[in-house]
């Protein structure tokens, strides 16, 4: 085969795994992205658990969809729902503290969570 269509089919393949890993994880920790099991009935039930601080609604919508749910429980959500309000604010650095205390979103493989937004 000719040299510059293998190159060039590299380059593709190298673009191709780079970019679309990007893309799919857009939204996680975006609350103004919509995640790819995003329903309207689904976010208004978790706004209204996190504007509640309702543990019990926002475990049953999580249902094991998200690692969070095995670092956040009713003591520290709280917490997790001030994570959410900052987020919506677009105080991000604020909200990164408040999960890194958390260990949520520690991708150095310290963490147990996976971070906030994930499957919203």
């Amino acid at each position: 085969m000719n040299k510059k269509f293998l190159l060039g089919l590299a380059s593709i393949g190298i673009l191709g795994a780079i970019t679309v890993p990007s893309i799919a994880n857009a939204y996680q920790g975006n609350p103004n992205i919509k995640g790819p099991n995003y329903s309207e009935e689904r976010h208004s039930a978790m706004t209204k658990a996190f504007d509640n601080k309702d543990y019990n609604a926002w475990k049953k919508l999580m249902d094991g969809r998200d690692s969070a749910t095995q670092v956040i429980n009713e003591k520290n959500f709280a917490k997790f729902t001030e994570v959410h309000k900052l987020m919506l604010q677009g105080k991000i650095a604020e909200a990164n503290k408040i999960k890194s205390e958390l260990g949520l979103g520690l991708h150095n493989g310290s963490g147990q969570g996976a971070g906030y937004g994930r499957n919203r």
